[in-house]
């Protein structure tokens, strides 16, 4: 072994994540309050939501092999910023990071309100009270940062443990359909009505919020051992693990669960649970508590990622560059946070079914920006080098814009102000920083 190697294994000897953990980061981010919550969000599109699904599952696994061949060439963390940024400017990679950081926000804020309404399952009061379900979203939310400051090994140790652990109830319900389903339970297939394309652009929106964290093991790529080969292996298969969890797991509650029922619940599988008996219904409620935790984990510690990422080259104030002993960026963690809070407040006054709904719209449309442009960036990376990689990108390309479509008039117009927001910091930053190192 060279010097060189010797050199580059002691220092990756140091780093806290390998592929397990970064593996659990992704798979971690994505099976959260999607899976838990969407099968009653899709329940009045009916059952050709599962053309959704299928269609979303097959962008999700070509957006992580496209990441998957960008995360491959830098050992730099920030992701979508640093993939855009390298390949086509400083203001295209803040915007992207920008959005991305804004997307993660709202993701924390609709993750903590899933959290809210499965711990109504447990604490009746909770159930159905706006003011009581929005504190305890905005304690959640404390909490996990909590976890994040004490520093990176902290929050990958906790990932790793809660996404095996959340893993289970979505197992447990997919076995209790096998033997209990009832066919005359899955809702009509379109009773909407609506043009096949329209019902597949909007179930395929919802639905893609599910597969939103599939990047999350590529933002700290500082951080893991070997990352080049590292990351491109954990996050493709993270992705086709989650695939299957899913549309499996969304297909067993439509079997279980009465249509009319389930358009208004609350927490889906805890009422599929109900054929386990008394306790049933808790058990997957704990189930849920925990993978929404995990998820809510992965998310804040994107949310100090991004900003301390792009701080470092001036894109934001410099400040949010700062990490802790423990290597977290404690401000940019906080600051993060405190917008989540905010979002929460905001937006709970019409319950929980439509706050849930407003916010991973929002955060999805944030994060399909950012795999449009990375899909850009390995295009014209590998234009000239392959034409199948090309193809592979040209098609992410495709799919996310599909999405972005389906997001409807209201949420692009709200997306294109969230950007515009940005430009003033971008500025700003730009007058007043200057680019910190990574010690």
């Amino acid at each position: 072994m060279s010097e060189h190697d010797s050199q580059t294994v002691d220092r990756d000897a140091d780093k806290p994540m390998g592929f397990w953990k970064c593996w659990a980061m992704s798979a971690g981010v994505m099976i959260g309050s999607g899976v838990f919550l969407l099968p009653a969000v899709l329940a009045p599109y009916g059952s050709i939501s599962f053309l959704g699904w299928l269609f979303t599952s097959a962008g999700a696994i070509v957006i992580a092999l496209t990441l998957g061949r960008l995360a491959g060439r830098t050992e730099e963390s920030g992701g979508f910023y640093v993939y855009v940024r390298d390949a086509f400017g400083e203001l295209p990679g803040f915007i992207v990071g920008w959005s991305y950081w804004a997307a993660t926000v709202f993701a924390v804020a609709a993750i903590s309100v899933a959290f809210a309404g499965y711990l109504g399952a447990l604490i009746p009061a909770l159930a159905g009270n706006n003011v009581l379900q929005g504190a305890v979203a905005a304690i959640m939310i404390w909490l996990i940062t909590g976890v994040n400051i004490r520093g990176v090994s902290d929050a990958a140790a906790t990932q790793l443990v809660m996404t095996v652990l959340k893993i289970i109830p979505l197992l447990m319900i997919i076995g209790l359909a096998v033997f209990a389903g009832d066919a005359s339970n899955v809702p009509a297939f379109n009773p909407q009505e609506l043009p096949p394309y329209q019902a597949l652009a909007a179930t395929a929106l919802l639905t893609m919020w599910a597969f939103i964290g599939l990047e999350a093991g590529v933002v700290a790529a500082a951080d893991v051992r070997d990352a080049k080969r590292t990351i491109p292996r954990a996050i493709i298969t993270a992705t086709l693990t989650v695939a299957a969890l899913y549309i499996a797991a969304t297909a067993a509650v439509m079997l279980l669960v009465p249509p009319a029922q389930l358009a208004v619940s609350e927490a889906p599988f805890s009422d599929a649970a109900t054929r386990l008996g008394m306790f049933g219904p808790p058990m997957i409620a704990i189930g849920a508590l925990i993978s929404t935790s995990g998820s809510l984990n992965g998310n804040v510690f994107i949310t100090g990622q991004m900003p301390m990422a792009a701080a470092r080259h001036g894109g934001v104030p410099a400040s949010l560059a700062f990490q802790n002993t423990g290597g977290a960026p404690s401000r940019a963690l906080l600051l993060s946070s405190a917008f989540a809070t905010a979002l929460i407040v905001l937006n709970y006054a019409d319950g929980l079914v439509a706050a849930f709904t407003f916010l991973i719209s929002m955060s999805t449309l944030g994060t399909l920006l950012p795999y449009a442009l990375s899909a850009m960036a390995e295009i014209k990376k590998s234009f000239r080098a392959t034409k199948a990689w090309t193809t592979i990108a040209l098609v992410a390309l495709a799919y996310s814009i599909i999405a972005i479509a389906g997001a409807g008039v209201e949420t692009l117009l709200w997306g294109v102000v969230l950007i515009a927001a940005g430009l003033p910091v971008y500025i700003f930053s730009k007058l007043t920083s200057k680019p910190v190192d990574r010690a």
